[in-house]
Parts: structure tokens; C-alpha cells; sequence
């Protein structure tokens, strides 16, 4: 019999929320026995295995009449189960999302809708999520509540803002542009003093100014190589300026990324030193080699926001692509329209790039992460997951789903292999290559010895079919059971109902 709950109500006694959805390991050890376990690191499953968990951590690993289990463990039946290590998203955003009224209307209750964004995804069996952009006092505030143990959640790293950025309300973000005084003090809550006035600054302002955005507490940084919108995507920094933005973050033994979507600002950031690269698939144009190999020979992360390329997404993009194919078919039958005939005349430089550009771009992205899969580019999963609208102001709830807390990484591991990876691959990109994002493969992200105990159980086997990821029976963060049935804890946000 597989048990799903394992482990004591020892909540009050630590310090935990009373309410908080996780159980404690036992003392000694759990032993999860006869599962197929599939490691992380790409190579062949192991059948009928132990995985021993003493702690935090997994103790051993192996076939199950190899393992010697402890006679004071506590041995969970998982026979025909199937074992891998928790999945990683390493781009989110679970403190900024939906319409200004949203963010009005729930500003004074911004931790406990960041927690709800963290919980949501901790219920899927995402047990590290890195927020790249968004509100930094409420996201350093749960980070620390999970690490301290006193709310349930995945494991968190924050950059808070985009370093050059305004803000949401912001020239480099997009429009619409700040109009009344909360939008501007919301620019500013983002920025926390690392935006747009970063873009004027010579070398020595700038690494001061990156020092005392370094000393708030966030885990790495990310930087706006390019303004958000596309066409004409600016770029925000010199070579020179992103060289000093790289520097001073790696000094501090930090990741440094970008958001860079024209092929410039790629090249910039790739040559400043860059570890990562959210969607580098986001482009006008098809990425050149001269693109592409730095990301392969330098060992770049591409953090690829699937979701957007792939699923519904992919499907609603071709549905309307046919629709306008068959209008355009329709009016060229037409000779009839109108009793005068205007004299023909080119189009301007806007017109070629609405009728040709930008129909295509998701076409163009797509054939981007193609390539990079490929190349051999290390990918990892990235989704842009928020909370979307608020329920009561929320037209069309499902609209939102591919980017759904947790719901938005399975839709985008599912994603890689419609891009051409093999479900195995897939699942390495959702765990090894999310903890090479962060730097921390030696303590999670596959499962092996010595590493912290984040493993989930499946009913079915992923290698063989990805869409089983969606079959979740188990989640341990950290060697603790984790009743995904009771996150979030408080759901507003998420509530079925206004």
C-alpha cells in the first residue's frame, strides 16, 4: 500500500504556522522502496530501487536488496511508482500580476500573495522557483519565511528588479506609462533604486550603485540588456556598463542574466559574461551562429519561456495564421470592392513590418529554440508564471492557464519535447540544468547522495511519456512530506470563486 502522508504533526513544536500543509521526516530515516528511480542526469532509470533519506538529505541510493534500511525508518511502499528529483523553474514572477486594479486593491496583502504564487507552484512539485522580476521587500520576506521554516513553500532566489528597468509603469517596460502617483511610487517599490537613473551612470557610479542594490539581500540579479517591448527594442546599456553590471554580481559569487531580445543586445550581454539568458528565443530575427556558439562554447544558460512557444499557444498562433490566410485568399477574389481604383502605392517601413514581422514572430521564436535545443544549448525551464488578474476582475480565467503558478512549468516541460527534446531530456532541463542556474548542483537538482532530499513520486513514468508528470502522487522538499492537497494555505488570488 502506498501511503502519501507520511511523518508527525510537529508543527507548534518548531515554530511552523499551525495551519502549515507539512509534515517532519521521522527522526531516523524514510525509505522509499521499490520505485523506478529516475536520477536527473540523464542516463538510464533504476528500477525496483531504495532511495534511503536520513534528514534533509538522501543517504543512498540504490537496487532495493542492496540498501539496508534502518529497522527505526519509516518504509513507504512505492512499488510501480516512479521517483524523480523536484522540478526547478527558473523564471517567474509571483509578486507583480494582473491589471492595476489588482495590485491596488490587494497592496496591503502582497507577502501573502507572494506565498500563495510560492505554494502554488511547492503543490505541483516545483521545489525551486528564481523570481526575476518583482517586488523585492515582499519576496525577500517569503524567502525568509520558507527558509526559516515558518511557511511552507519550494526553495526561492529573488533579483527583485530588472537592474536599468523603471518599473511596470516605466518607458523601459512598456506601456502603459505612469500616470497618477501610485503607479509612480509602484515603479518604485520594483526598482528599490536600480533603475532607469543606472542607465546614465559612468563605471564607477554604476558599481557603486550595483553594490548598494548587491547589500538589499537579492540572490542574483538580472539586467534589462534591451528594453521589455519589441519593435524597436532598445538596448539599455553600453558594452562597458554591462561589463561593470556582470562584474560586480560575480564578485559577489552571484548569477548574472539578462532580458536582451535584439540581437545586439544578445551579443552585448553574452561578451559582458552573462551566466544566463531568459528567452534568448525571443527575437525579430533567427539568431546567426555568431549568436549561437557563444551560448554553446561559454556553457550560457538558455532559460526558455516554452509555454509561450508551444501547447495552446503554439495552436492558437497556427488557428489564427489560417483564419488570415483564408481572409487574404478572400479578398484577393475580389474585384468588385469600391467604384474607383485608387493607384497603387508601396507600403511604408510600419506596413511591411505589421504584414510580414510581426504575424511571424512567434513562428521566428519558435524556430529559435529549435535551434538552440539542437546546438546542444544547456536549457533549463522558464515560464514568466504570475498570478494573473485578480478573480473579481478577471474577464477570462482560463486565458491564464499555460502561466499559472506550478501549472505553467508542467505545461512548458511538456513543451520541450513538442520542441524536439526526449521526454528524458526534458526532465533533466526541469531539474539538473534549474540547479546549474542557480549554482547549486551540488546540493539539489538530481538525486544522488549528500544532496538535499527534494524528490517527487509519480504514478507513471515521464521517460516515457512527459504528460505523466502531470500524474503526482508525493512531494518531499528537503526530506519533509508536503500535503499538496492543502496548498496554498490562503487562497486569493487562486480561489475558485470571487
Amino acid at each position: 500500500m502506498f501511503l502519501p502522508h507520511v511523518g508527525l504533526w510537529l508543527l507548534a513544536s518548531l515554530g511552523r504556522e499551525p495551519s502549515s500543509p507539512i509534515t517532519l521526516a521521522e527522526p531516523c530515516a524514510i525509505a522509499l522502496v521499490g520505485a523506478t528511480v529516475i536520477d536527473g542526469n540523464g542516463g538510464p532509470a533504476l528500477a525496483s530501487a531504495t532511495v534511503l533519506i536520513e534528514g534533509t538529505r538522501i543517504k543512498a541510493i540504490g537496487p532495493r536488496d542492496k540498501i539496508e534500511v534502518p529497522k527505526c525508518a519509516k518504509v513507504i511502499d512505492a512499488t510501480g511508482k516512479f521517483i524523480t528529483p523536484g522540478f526547478i523553474d527558473t523564471n517567474v514572477h509571483i509578486s507583480l500580476g494582473g491589471n492595476m486594479e489588482s495590485n491596488i486593491r490587494y497592496r496591503e496583502q502582497r507577502y501573502d500573495i507572494t506565498l500563495e504564487g510560492a505554494q502554488l507552484h511547492l503543490k505541483h512539485g516545483v521545489t525551486t522557483i528564481r523570481d526575476s522580476y518583482g517586488i523585492l521587500k515582499p519576496l525577500l520576506a517569503v524567502r525568509d519565511s520558507i527558509n526559516a521554516g515558518r511557511a511552507v513553500g519550494p526553495r526561492m532566489t529573488v533579483a527583485g528588479n530588472i537592474v536599468g528597468w523603471g518599473g511596470f509603469f516605466a518607458v523601459t517596460f512598456g506601456p502603459p506609462l505612469a500616470k497618477s502617483l501610485w503607479e509612480e511610487q509602484l515603479n518604485d517599490e520594483i526598482t528599490e533604486g536600480s533603475g532607469e537613473e543606472l542607465i546614465e551612470m559612468g563605471p564607477d557610479s554604476l558599481r557603486a550603485a550595483m553594490n548598494r542594490y548587491l547589500d538589499k539581500g537579492v540572490d542574483f540579479v538580472k539586467y534589462g540588456g534591451t528594453v521589455h517591448m519589441d519593435y524597436p527594442t532598445t538596448l539599455v546599456f553600453s558594452p562597458r556598463q554591462a561589463k561593470v553590471i556582470v562584474e560586480e554580481t560575480h564578485k559577489r559569487g552571484k548569477t548574472a542574466e539578462t532580458h536582451a531580445t535584439s540581437p545586439e543586445g544578445l551579443l552585448i550581454a553574452l561578451e559582458a559574461g552573462v551566466d544566463l539568458v531568459q528567452h534568448p528565443e525571443a527575437s525579430d530575427v533567427l539568431l546567426t551562429d555568431e549568436l549561437i556558439r557563444p551560448f554553446i562554447d561559454r556553457k550560457v544558460i538558455c532559460s526558455m519561456n516554452i509555454n509561450s512557444i508551444t501547447g495552446k499557444s503554439w495552436r492558437d498562433f497556427q488557428a489564427d495564421q489560417a483564419r488570415a490566410a483564408a481572409t487574404a485568399a478572400e479578398k484577393a477574389k475580389d474585384t468588385t470592392r469600391g467604384s474607383r481604383r485608387w493607384p497603387a502605392r508601396a507600403q511604408t517601413s510600419f506596413e511591411r513590418f505589421q504584414a510580414t514581422v510581426r504575424p511571424n514572430l512567434m513562428k521566428v521564436e519558435r524556430a529559435n529554440a529549435e535551434r538552440l535545443i539542437r546546438e546542444g544549448c544547456i536549457v533549463s525551464v522558464a515560464t514568466d508564471n504570475d498570478l494573473g488578474t485578480a478573480p473579481e476582475f478577471d474577464k477570462d480565467p482560463s486565458a491564464w492557464r499555460e502561466r499559472e503558478p506550478g501549472l505553467g512549468t508542467l505545461y512548458s516541460i511538456e513543451g520541450l519535447v513538442e520542441l524536439g527534446m526526449t521526454p528524458m531530456q526534458a526532465l533533466v532541463a526541469a531539474t539538473k540544468h534549474g540547479a546549474m542556474a542557480n549554482h547549486a548542483l551540488e546540493r539539489y537538482g538530481t538525486i544522488e547522495p549528500g544532496k538535499l532530499a527534494d524528490v517527487l513520486v509519480l504514478d507513471a513514468d515521464p521517460s516515457s511519456d512527459i504528460h505523466n508528470i502531470w500524474k503526482l502522487r508525493m512531494v518531499l522538499k528537503e526530506g519533509a512530506t508536503v500535503d499538496i492537497d492543502r496548498l496554498p494555505v490562503k487562497s486569493i488570488y487562486s480561489r475558485s470563486s470571487p
